[in-house]
């Protein structure tokens, strides 16, 4: 009989008892499949590699740094395993050279990713944060400085179109509105499914009424969006984040912010995070935060948990995964 499976959880996110700030993912099913798993960290640091010995997979279950220094001394690491769709913290050149197959969770956030978008782009065009706090601050008499542009005849523009990108245009596109999008590859067949025009990328930044971007966090996307493209915005235009901070300039934005280029953002993600309490962002009335989390619902730990712990599973059953992210060197399998 073959030994367990031994999986490591980063104790970031993680309890003991198998709660994890997500939710439920499904961790106690794991010794159905012969995989034992345990908490590895304390939370407050990064991650050693003496902490790793002896386990044939970990999950990392938020974007802590994984690279060489986690992975000296090393020898039995085979799986890293992502929660989520971003693996921008992983060295994948580290794990290749060790054989180690990296994976990511890539499709049970879609819906709740292109929610999040949708979120944001209705509390914006509706002005929903002003309203709020006339309501708290009984000031009902100045409601009509807040109308909001609404978006029965805006376009939308959104930039990436991977997989949460593709969602997030089915879903306004459900809601019949216009929608103009750029990628850095043609997507013809689905631009002609869901009926939208992919365009230059400056033409989709200047078009806009609202720019949505979702493009995955990498050197070509770092400062994607900069002050040249701010600039190039309408001044009644919003600017959504939901991919990664780093892909917006966060200075330049908020001189964008200050000085009306833009007429507002909605922001998930951030180039430091949690953001710092002297952030300049958070004295902006123009702007929707939130802190790297609204996707965060049940449906999300359930999907999310489900397919991540299916890539840890397969691994151990010495199945081919189905979302590897890096192109690790041959290396044995699990016996």
């Amino acid at each position: 009989m073959s030994a367990p499976w031994k999986l490591a959880v980063t104790a970031d996110y993680a309890e003991a008892d198998g709660s994890t700030i997500y939710g439920d993912i499904g961790l106690g099913t794991l010794a159905e499949h012969d995989i034992e798993w345990s908490l590895v960290g304390d939370g407050e640091r990064e991650l050693r590699g003496d902490e790793l010995e002896g386990f044939d997979a970990v999950v990392l279950l938020s974007g802590t740094p994984f690279g060489r220094a986690q992975l000296e001394g090393v020898t039995t690491l085979k799986h890293v395993a992502r929660f989520g769709a971003g693996f921008d913290s992983v060295d994948l050149a580290a794990c290749d050279t060790r054989g180690i197959t990296v994976t990511n969770a890539p499709t049970g956030l879609r819906v709740p990713m292109a929610h999040t978008a949708l979120t944001f782009l209705f509390a914006l065009a509706h002005s929903l944060l002003p309203k709020d706090r006339l309501v708290r601050e009984a000031a009902w008499e100045r409601k009509a400085e807040h109308r909001g542009p609404g978006l029965a005849s805006a376009t939308i523009g959104v930039v990436g179109l991977g997989g949460i990108g593709q969602e997030t245009v089915r879903q306004l596109r459900a809601l019949d509105l216009a929608v103009i999008a750029w990628n850095r590859s043609p997507r013809p067949e689905f631009c002609v499914e869901t009926g939208i025009e992919q365009l230059a990328f400056e033409e989709v930044i200047a078009r806009s009424d609202c720019l949505i971007v979702t493009v995955a966090a990498n050197a070509g996307t770092r400062h994607l969006i900069g002050a040249r493209e701010l600039a190039a915005m309408k001044d009644s235009a919003f600017l959504i984040n939901i991919a990664r901070g780093a892909v917006v300039d966060e200075p330049a934005l908020v001189t964008a912010l200050n000085e009306g280029t833009i007429a507002g953002a909605g922001l998930d993600v951030f180039e430091v995070e949690p953001l710092p309490a002297d952030s300049p962002l958070i004295a902006l009335e123009n702007v929707v935060l939130s802190p790297h989390s609204l996707c965060w619902t049940a449906d999300f730990a359930e999907a999310t948990g489900a397919e991540v712990l299916g890539e840890v599973i397969a691994m151990a059953q010495g199945t081919a995964p189905s979302h590897v992210v890096n192109a690790p060197e041959d290396r044995p399998g699990h016996e």
